[in-house]
C-alpha cells in the first residue's frame, strides 16, 4: 500500500481536570494543556508499525482546528509520520462535517488505508470514522484490538460483549481504534528536532467545498453533580433499611 492516513484531534490533555466556565458557555481551554486525542495516537502509532513492517510507503496526518492544532501534528511528526495537513477552522465543529472535510482530503490523497481513534474524550462522539467509511463508500472496521494487513487485505481483531470478533476488509478501507491496541511511542529530542524539517501543509476551511456551518447550539455546559459520601452499615439489615431510604428498593 502506497499511503496510510490518520486523523488526529486536538484535545485537553487527559491528565488535565475539566473546569466549566463561569458563564457555562463551555469549559476552559486557556492555559489548558493539550494533546493528541489518546485514541487517534494509537491509531497514528499502528500505522507506523504497518509501515515500518514494509506494508506501507508513506503515513500521513490530518487534522481539523485552530492554528495551535499545529502543535499536535508536529508531535505526529515526531512520533514518525512524513507529512500533514491542517484544515484551519476555529469554530466548533461536529462529527458529520468533521466527516464531510476530511472526504475532501481522501479524495486528493487517495489512501490505501485511512486510520483514527475509535472516538475523542472530548465529545465521546463515536460517529466521526463510521460517516467517513459511508461517504467514502468504503469498508470499515471499528474498536480495533488487533490490525495485520496481507496485500490488500486488512484483518480487525474487535472486541465486542460476547467476546472477540475478527473482521477480513478489502482495501482501501477505515479502521478506528481502541485503547488495547497498542502503547504509542515516547517522543525524543532529537526526532522534534526533525519534525520541524518535515512539510505540515494548511489549508483554510473556505477553501473546501464542505459547509462549515453548525446545525447544533449548545445551550449551556454544567458540571456533573459531586458524588455524595459513602455510608457504613453494620449489618444486611441496615443496608437495606438505607436502600429503601433512597428509594433503591421498595
Amino acid at each position: 500500500m502506497e499511503k496510510i492516513l490518520v486523523c488526529i484531534k486536538r484535545v485537553i490533555d487527559y491528565n488535565v481536570k475539566i473546569r466549566v466556565k463561569p458563564d457555562e458557555s463551555g469549559v476552559v481551554t486557556e492555559g489548558v494543556k493539550m494533546s493528541i486525542n489518546p485514541f487517534d495516537e494509537i491509531a497514528l502509532e499502528e500505522a507506523l508499525r504497518i509501515k515500518e513492517n514494509g506494508d506501507a510507503v508513506e503515513v500521513v496526518i490530518v487534522s481539523i482546528g485552530p492554528d495551535d492544532s499545529q502543535q499536535q501534528l508536529r508531535t505526529g511528526l515526531a512520533m514518525g509520520a512524513d507529512r500533514a495537513i491542517l484544515i484551519k477552522h476555529d469554530g466548533e465543529i461536529e462529527p458529520l462535517t468533521v466527516a464531510k472535510a476530511l472526504s475532501e482530503i481522501v479524495e486528493d490523497e487517495n489512501p490505501g488505508l485511512i486510520m483514527m481513534g475509535k472516538q475523542a474524550i472530548d465529545d465521546d462522539s463515536s460517529q466521526t470514522g463510521q460517516i467517513l467509511a459511508q461517504l467514502c463508500d468504503i469498508p470499515q472496521a471499528t474498536f480495533a484490538s488487533k490490525v495485520s494487513i496481507q496485500e490488500e487485505k486488512a484483518t480487525v481483531v474487535r472486541e465486542i460483549d460476547q467476546g472477540l470478533e475478527t473482521l477480513e476488509i478489502d482495501l482501501p478501507a477505515i479502521i478506528t481504534t481502541d485503547l488495547r491496541l497498542n502503547e504509542p511511542r515516547y517522543v525524543k529530542l532529537p526526532d522534534i528536532m526533525k519534525a520541524k524539517k518535515k512539510v505540515l501543509d494548511v489549508i483554510e476551511s473556505g477553501e473546501l467545498k464542505t459547509d462549515f456551518s453548525s446545525s447544533i447550539e449548545v445551550i449551556n455546559v454544567t458540571p456533573p453533580p459531586p458524588r455524595e459520601s459513602g455510608v457504613m452499615v453494620n449489618d444486611v439489615e441496615e443496608l437495606v433499611v438505607a436502600l429503601k431510604e433512597k428509594g433503591l428498593l421498595s
